[in-house]
C-alpha cells in the first residue's frame, strides 16, 4: 500500500522530519531538486534550455535548486522569479541568493523566448485559495509556451486535497512528486494536469502516517497476494462460504448472472440466486453451478429460509423497483443475520428507507454510483461530485456500514478505518454490467470471511485489476462486464496464495 496525503499531512511529515528527527529543511530541498533533474533525465526531456518559473514559498526554493543544478551542468536556465520577496521562506530566500551568488539572471518577468523545458515551482501542495491576478496570468502565459512541461511536486493551482482546479492550472507533462504521490494528483481533473507523475524518495518521514485515520491510502499490485483469503488443502465448498443473491427481475438474467459468476471467481463456495421466476431457465443454462431459486410473489417465509442458509447476501444488480423488490429489501434487512452487499435497484429502493440501516446487527455494504449516492443523500450529483470525501464520511459516520462509491476513483470508507482510494483500471470497464460484477467480487470475498471494510478494498481493486487485464486483452473499446470476469481470474491465479495444510495456518 502507499499512502496518499493531502498537503496539510504532507506538511505535517514534513516537519516532523526537520524538527523530530532533524534533517534540515534545505537537505530535503536539495534532495528535492536533484530528483527532479534526474526524474527529467530519466524521461530524456531536452533541458538544453530550460525556464525555471519561481513562487516565494519552499515549491519555489526548490525551483531554484533545480535551475542552479541545471546551470551547472552546462545548461542555458532562465530563472523568473514571480513571488513576493517580503513573502519567501528563508529556504527560499537561501536558494535564491545562491542563484544570484553564481551568476545566474533572476528575471521578475516571463519574456517571449521559446524554451525546450518549462518547470513551474510556482505554488507548492499548501494552495488552497483560487489564483487570480498577475499569478494567473503568469500561469496562462506558461501554459501557452512551447517545450515540455514539468510540475515540481504539484502543478501549480491543482488542490492538493481534492483535485480540483483553484482558478486556472498549469498543466504538466510529468510531474515529480515528493516521497507520497498527493490526493489531488490521483482525483480529477487534478490527474489529467499532472500528466506522468514520478515520486523520488527524499528521505522524508511518512512512518507516523500509520497511526492517523484521516489519510487516504491506495493499493498496488504486491498487496493482493498478502490480502487474499488462504485457499486450505482440507476444506470444501462451505470452507468459503454460501452466498445468496437476491438479484434480476424480469428480463433482469444478465445483472444475476454477472454478479453471481464474479462471486464463483472470486473465490465463494456455492452461490444461491433468489430471482424472478422468469429468469431459471436461462441462468440455469449460462451458470450450471449456481443453485437457482425463484419467487413469483414476495414471500417472507422463502425469504427468511434463504436468510437463514446464507452466509453472506448480495442484493439489488438487476432487481428492479417494483413493489415486489421493495419487499424483498426490506425483509431483507430485517431479517438477515450475516453480511450484506447492496447494490443497484437495492441502493435505489433503500434510500427511501434508510432508517433499516440504525440499527442493523450485521454487516452492510453499499455499492453506490455517483447518482445512487446523490439519491441516498437527497441532494445532486454535482454536489456529491463536489465534496464526495465529506460526504462520505458524514454517511458511514451516521450509519453503521461500508460504502464503497463508485467512480473514476472509486473511494471506501467505513468512519473507523482510513479512506482507500482505487488507482488501478481504466475507462475500458465503463460498460454495462461493470457494478454487477463488483458486487460479486466483494460478496465472494466476504464469503471467504473477510471483514467487511477489508473485503470491499479488496474486492474494488482486485475489480479494476481485472479490468487492466481485460483491457490488456480486449483493447480500451471492445471490454464487456464478462471480461472483467475473465481479468479478475487471470489478476488471481498471479496472485493466488494457497496453503499446504490447516497446519500451516497455525
Amino acid at each position: 500500500m502507499r499512502y496518499l496525503p493531502d498537503g496539510k499531512w504532507m506538511q505535517k511529515a514534513d516537519a516532523h522530519t526537520i524538527q523530530e528527527i532533524g534533517i534540515p529543511s534545505l537537505v530535503l530541498m536539495e534532495r528535492a531538486a536533484l530528483q527532479t533533474v534526474a526524474a527529467m533525465e530519466e524521461k530524456q526531456i531536452n533541458l538544453e534550455n530550460a525556464l525555471v518559473v519561481c513562487g516565494s514559498g519552499n515549491n519555489g526554493g526548490d525551483g531554484f535548486a533545480v535551475a542552479r543544478l541545471l546551470f551547472q551542468k552546462g545548461m542555458q536556465v532562465t530563472v523568473v522569479f514571480v513571488g513576493k520577496e517580503s513573502s519567501r521562506s528563508e529556504e527560499c530566500r537561501i536558494q535564491m541568493e545562491i542563484v544570484q551568488n553564481m551568476g545566474i539572471p533572476v528575471f521578475t518577468e516571463l519574456s517571449r523566448r521559446e524554451y525546450t523545458v518549462i518547470i513551474d515551482a510556482v505554488f507548492g501542495v499548501g494552495l488552497s485559495r483560487e489564483i487570480t491576478g498577475s499569478y494567473a496570468d503568469v500561469i496562462r502565459q506558461m501554459g501557452q509556451m512551447q517545450g515540455t512541461k514539468v510540475a515540481v511536486d504539484i502543478p501549480s493551482g491543482i488542490s492538493s486535497f481534492d483535485g480540483q482546479i483553484l482558478g486556472v492550472a498549469f498543466k504538466a507533462d510529468l510531474t515529480v512528486s515528493f516521497q507520497c504521490e498527493k490526493l489531488g494528483l490521483v482525483l480529477y481533473p487534478g490527474n489529467e494536469y499532472a500528466g506522468t507523475v514520478v515520486v523520488p524518495d527524499i528521505g522524508i518521514d511518512t512512518g507516523f502516517y500509520r497511526d492517523v485515520s484521516d489519510i487516504c491510502y491506495t493499493l498496488e499490485p504486491s498487496d493482493i497476494k498478502k490480502r487474499l483469503p488462504k485457499r486450505m488443502a482440507n476444506s470444501h465448498k462451505g470452507t468459503y462460504g454460501k452466498v445468496l443473491m437476491i438479484t434480476g427481475s424480469k428480463g433482469m438474467a444478465g445483472a444475476a448472472y454477472l454478479s453471481a459468476k464474479a462471486a464463483y471467481t472470486s473465490g465463494a463456495g456455492l452461490v444461491q440466486i433468489y430471482t424472478a421466476e422468469q429468469n431459471r431457465v436461462v441462468l440455469q443454462q449460462l451458470l450450471p453451478e449456481a443453485i437457482i431459486s425463484t419467487y413469483e410473489e414476495y414471500s417472507e417465509e422463502q425469504l427468511k429460509k434463504r436468510l437463514r442458509w446464507a452466509d453472506v447476501v448480495c442484493l439489488g444488480c438487476g432487481l428492479g423497483q417494483n413493489a415486489v423488490s421493495e419487499q424483498l429489501v426490506k425483509g431483507t434487512l430485517t431479517f438477515c443475520n450475516c453480511p450484506c452487499v447492496i447494490d443497484a435497484d437495492g441502493i435505489n429502493l433503500l434510500a427511501c428507507h434508510m432508517e433499516l440501516l440504525r440499527n442493523a446487527a450485521f454487516p452492510i455494504v453499499l455499492t453506490p454510483h455517483m447518482k445512487e449516492m446523490a439519491g441516498i443523500l437527497g441532494c445532486s450529483v454535482a454536489e456529491v461530485a463536489e465534496e464526495r470525501f465529506p460526504r462520505l464520511k458524514r454517511l458511514t459516520a451516521r450509519y453503521p456500514l461500508v460504502c464503497a462509491l463508485k467512480d473514476a476513483r472509486t473511494a471506501v470508507a467505513d468512519g473507523a478505518h482510513p479512506v482507500f482510494v482505487n488507482t488501478a483500471g481504466n475507462s475500458a470497464m465503463a460498460k454495462a454490467g461493470s457494478g454487477d460484477v463488483l458486487a460479486g467480487v466483494i460478496t465472494g470475498l466476504l464469503a471467504q470471511h473477510m471483514p467487511a471494510y477489508e473485503g470491499t478494498v479488496l474486492g474494488v481493486y482486485l475489480h479494476a485489476c481485472g479490468g487492466d487485464e481485460a483491457k490488456a486483452a480486449c483493447g480500451s473499446y471492445s471490454v464487456l462486464a464478462e471480461d472483467l470476469i475473465q481479468g479478475i481470474a487471470v489478476c488471481l491465479k498471479k496472485h493466488s496464495s494457497e496453503m499446504g495444510s490447516i497446519r500451516d495456518s497455525i
